[in-house]
């Protein structure tokens, strides 16, 4: 794999493509993604039962009384339930293949980087460390954030249905809810690190954003509504302001790098100019120094 990344990389340096040369690149690295994501749900796989305690605490958290007790469980146990034969299989399988695309984040995020870079120019590519880094530390971030949502919110929300009531909750519904929370937080994350990638790429600069801020914050807050999944205020609230924090960083950073690059390219122009533009020259010529240099209207006499 890393020959073939390198021989295409030696023998087309400046990444030009027609289109079914895109699209067979794309499909190139899009088998190279599901091959590393098979391979770490096979590790999820194996981690499956550290990984179930870790998703169903949240709903642990929530008070013995509001959970399902005909089970006889203590107050100590956490069990949720499943009805369905294939419902124990599915949901294992479910688990394993997110955790594998979550464990291997840095290296199928360094496949869709290297499907972008061909478009960049030679030292916008060396910024591949710094976009799986990046990636992957936003995506953590939204996770972690989506955790302590449900941790802190699930509980208000099981316990709004009264004090007569108890949740007996499916497996299959609940870490499916969890795993959504998780992933759309993660990915919503995950928006300045586009917004900069399309303005090292020439598409999104910063005069367009500065135009569509306030409709940007607006979609952020209508996106945030529509796709937590538990759609609570709370929820919402907990996604839409630090997307609008991680947007207004973004919109910075391209105001900053817009005025860099035109600096350069400025630089650039002045250094080369056309053959029909004429040099600027010193229209007076400089004094010389030494034997026979001319003072006033007469020249000295050499030594």
């Amino acid at each position: 794999m890393t020959r073939w990344l390198r021989r295409s990389a030696k023998g087309n340096p400046e990444g030009r493509m027609s289109v079914l040369d895109h699209l067979r690149e794309l499909r190139k690295r899009l088998i190279v993604v599901m091959i590393i994501v098979a391979l770490g749900a096979v590790v999820g796989w194996l981690v499956y039962n550290p990984l179930l305690t870790i998703l169903k605490q949240p709903y642990c958290n929530v008070p013995y009384e509001h959970r399902l007790g005909a089970l006889n469980q203590s107050a100590e146990q956490c069990k949720l339930l499943f009805r369905a034969p294939l419902d124990g299989f599915t949901i294992r399988l479910k688990v394993s293949v997110v955790a594998g695309a979550i464990l291997t984040s840095p290296l199928w995020l360094y496949q869709l980087w290297a499907f972008v870079t061909p478009g960049l120019r030679r030292n916008e590519r060396r910024w591949t460390v710094a976009f799986v880094a990046a990636s992957t530390a936003l995506f953590a971030a939204g996770m972690g954030l989506a955790y302590f949502t449900l941790y802190k919110g699930l509980d208000v929300l099981i316990t709004q249905a009264g004090s007569g009531t108890q949740a007996g909750l499916d497996v299959t519904y609940y870490i499916s809810f969890v795993i959504l929370m998780l992933t759309v937080f993660g990915a919503s994350f995950e928006l300045p690190l586009l917004i900069v990638m399309l303005n090292a790429a020439r598409v999104l600069p910063y005069s367009l954003l500065k135009r569509g801020q306030r409709i940007g914050i607006f979609l952020i807050f209508l996106f945030a509504g529509v796709a937590t999944p538990s759609t609570d205020p709370f929820t919402m609230t907990a996604m839409a302001v630090p997307m609008c924090l991680l947007f207004e960083l973004a919109v910075l950073w391209c105001f900053l790098h817009d005025r860099r690059r035109a600096r350069r390219e400025a630089a650039a122009e002045a250094e080369q100019l056309p053959d029909d533009v004429a040099s600027t020259v010193d229209p007076l010529p400089e004094r010389l120094s030494g034997p026979g240099r001319r003072q006033g209207s007469e020249w000295s006499e050499l030594p």
